[in-house]
């Protein structure tokens, strides 16, 4: 729904009615867009502004741009796209969003053919009186009283030629529409032929919405019912829930272990907060008093806290914000497209990648304890949990380097830490050990004639642990270096290009390797599944 081309299609649409419709076409008439978010809204504008009636649209909404806040976004985000939109393309040098709103709402009210189009999200569409308004296009999921207070943008009455408003509906809100102005039509229902209260329908959304949070929330308090205290505060703290949910990290298996009821925790924290998104504009008219909407947003931001600690800690935390950029891409480009293809890899470990680039201590700060919830051990073995996992997922590129990556992971896992020098010691350790997964450092016993070839190296670290049938691996460090050589240089003359996946070009690959590995079917498949997962070929 917030692909380019559908919008770009309701902006022509749009465009098409001001040229053809009655009071639009002649410069009496003005019209409100309504966007499902800020950054649609933004996109919309932009849309509008690369045609000659962009000059003649305008936005209001509750973005505030915020330059500090701005630098911390990645490129491409969509909090980056919303802030030049407004920088850019909306504020004038020295221009507030407040003193621009009260210009363009003024030029809308009483300059209908220099501001013909508003483009909002939630403002203006309660209490804004504007007669000249006479078309509302609904591009946003609305229902009952939001739904029929916006639809009351086009109501006012403004000269002869106005005989009613407009209502155009791009998300299939028709029924809903009838049902709000059914409501509403009933001068407080003659109720007597009904025999029901005129406002039940949107009673029962308050009803319906206050249902489901409480069933999500139950819920969710039961998953975590057997969550230990703390035996240092008697309360359940962060660090129980992220033990509870993950196990700890001296055994290796209880993340497998406990990822079911992990995936259900996260499933159950997401439910919930959907359900309390959906009704926290009307938590008191659905019938929550002061003190439970606050418990409400105590546990809603408490159990996001929870979750993204142990998404964190258990090396599951993906930060979509710097993929967003390439997402619209993807969405405004390629919607339609017949086939897919790939275009890049999102594997790569948050916490780790933060070590390598920022330092250990930044990257705690920023990515683990920037609310100070949890305890050195906690931290520590969140480290841990997540160079396990960037081992294991790149064991397979260099089986001998990680095997010895390994045995110092076991090493950093049998460090005590309980005293602060202890602790500093392992989170020195533990970065040394990030960068060298990182580098990939060869063994400082690699042969000179190997020093430079990455893809050869690693070979020649390999060759001796192969399964095997035939092929014997060279004792001689020369003549296995040179086995080493003759692989690294029979694919880089003969490996195809695009190779990985292609069935027939991997057999290509394999007839190169198969005369160096003494023709051991067993030993050129081990060798073969190495070159693979290589970066180098």
């Amino acid at each position: 729904m917030s692909a380019g081309d559908r919008k770009q299609r309701i902006a022509r649409d749009i465009i098409h009615d001001f040229n053809i419709r009655p009071r639009l076409k002649n410069n009496k008439g003005t019209a409100i867009l309504v966007a499902a978010s800020i950054y649609d809204a933004c996109h919309y504008l932009r849309i509008f502004t690369g045609t000659p009636f962009g000059q003649y649209c305008g936005i209001v909404t509750s973005y505030e741009p915020n330059h500090n806040a701005i630098s911390r976004e990645p490129a491409g985000s969509d909090e980056r796209y919303k802030f030049d939109t407004y920088t850019r393309h909306v504020l004038t040098a020295d221009q507030s969003t407040t003193q621009y709103e009260q210009d363009i709402k003024e030029r809308f009210i009483k300059e209908p053919a220099n501001c013909k189009l508003l483009i909002v999200v939630s403002k203006l569409l309660t209490g804004f009186d504007a007669p000249s308004c006479t078309y509302i296009y609904l591009d946003n999921q609305m229902r009952d009283h939001n739904l029929f207070q916006a639809i009351c943008r086009t109501n006012r009455l403004d000269g002869e030629d106005k005989d009613y408003g407009y209502i155009v509906d791009y998300k299939e809100l028709f029924e809903q529409v009838q049902t709000s102005i059914a409501v509403y039509n009933s001068e407080e229902l003659e109720t007597e032929d009904s025999g029901q209260d005129s406002n039940i329908l949107l009673k029962d959304h308050l009803a319906e919405g206050r249902q489901q949070l409480e069933t999500a929330r139950e819920a969710l308090a039961y998953l975590c019912e057997p969550v230990p205290l703390s035996e240092t505060t008697g309360t359940k703290e962060i660090e129980n829930y992220v033990h509870y949910f993950c196990g700890y990290a001296e055994n290796p298996n209880d993340l497998d272990t406990t990822e079911p009821l992990r995936i259900t925790f996260y499933k159950s924290v997401a439910t919930f907060i959907r359900a309390y998104a959906t009704l926290s504009r009307d938590l008191e008219d659905a019938g929550y008093t002061p003190t439970d909407i606050r418990t409400l947003e105590q546990d809603a931001r408490f159990y996001t806290e929870v979750r993204a600690a142990i998404k964190t800690y258990a090396s599951e935390e993906l930060d979509v914000r710097r993929f967003e950029g390439d997402m619209r891409h993807l969405i405004n480009s390629y919607i339609q497209a017949d086939g897919t293809e790939r275009l890049g890899d999102l594997s790569n470990v948050s916490l780790t990648a933060a070590i390598i680039e920022t330092g250990i201590h930044d990257a705690i700060a920023q990515k683990l304890n920037r609310n100070k919830r949890l305890s050195n051990n906690a931290i520590a073995e969140t480290i841990i949990n997540n160079i396990r996992k960037t081992i294991i997922r790149d064991q397979l590129t260099d089986p001998k380097f990680y095997e010895e990556m390994s045995k110092l992971l076991d090493d950093l896992i049998a460090q005590k830490r309980e005293d602060t020098d202890a602790y500093q010691d392992f989170l020195t350790e533990a970065e040394a050990l990030v960068n060298k997964l990182d580098r990939q450092e060869p063994a400082d016993d690699v042969p000179t004639q190997l020093q430079g070839k990455p893809g050869a190296i690693v070979l020649f670290n390999n060759l001796a642990s192969i399964a095997a049938t035939s092929f014997e691996c060279p004792e001689d460090e020369e003549e296995r270096s040179a086995i080493a050589l003759a692989l690294d240089t029979a694919m880089r003359e003969n490996a195809p290009a695009n190779w990985k996946g292609d069935k027939i070009r991997e057999n290509e690959v394999l007839n190169a390797i198969f005369p160096i590995m003494n023709k051991d079917h067993t030993a050129t498949q081990a060798i073969f599944d190495i070159i693979k997962a290589q970066s180098a070929y």
